[in-house]
């Protein structure tokens, strides 16, 4: 069986995000005005960008895990001049995080570890590597040296 590291994320995050958008996972009415941080000038264009943060939060939290959501905003910040020289480090939104996190604790893929973060769950777990697996296969059949990964 495939796992996480085995496959490229992008793939991965975009099948999982067409996943979660079946399972309904619950997304904030404030979603389409928002900016992901302080670092951002606009908000996403991609309209699905919430189910795409929430498939990114949940590999993230499989490969990292247990990983708190400051760890996360540091993650998902990023760089913005100010004036003149290098551009400072800024933290991805909070509540983004936050929100998207209690909607996978909701849906059972991810579970709280008391003072340590946030981990995933054995049914999360099994989803990804379902996922991977299918993902694998598929890359098998276009390029068969992959064969070797399986």
């Amino acid at each position: 069986m495939a796992k996480v590291y085995d496959v490229p994320a992008d793939v991965l995050i975009e099948r999982l995000s067409s996943a979660l958008k079946g399972e309904e996972i619950p997304a904030p009415v404030w979603i389409p005005f928002v900016k992901t941080g302080a670092h951002a000038d606009k908000p996403p264009q991609n309209r699905d960008w919430w189910h795409t943060r929430c498939a990114s939060i949940m590999r993230k939290i499989y490969l990292h895990g247990p990983i708190g959501i400051n760890a996360l905003r540091n993650n998902y910040g990023g760089g913005k001049p100010s004036g003149y020289g290098a551009a400072h480090h800024k933290y991805a939104g909070g509540a983004i995080i936050r929100n998207a996190i209690q909607g996978l604790e909701k849906l059972g893929y991810v579970t709280k570890v008391e003072k340590r973060g946030r981990i995933i769950s054995k049914h999360g777990m099994q989803k990804l590597d379902r996922l991977s697996t299918e993902i694998l296969k598929e890359m098998i059949i276009k390029e068969p040296r992959l064969q070797m990964y399986s």
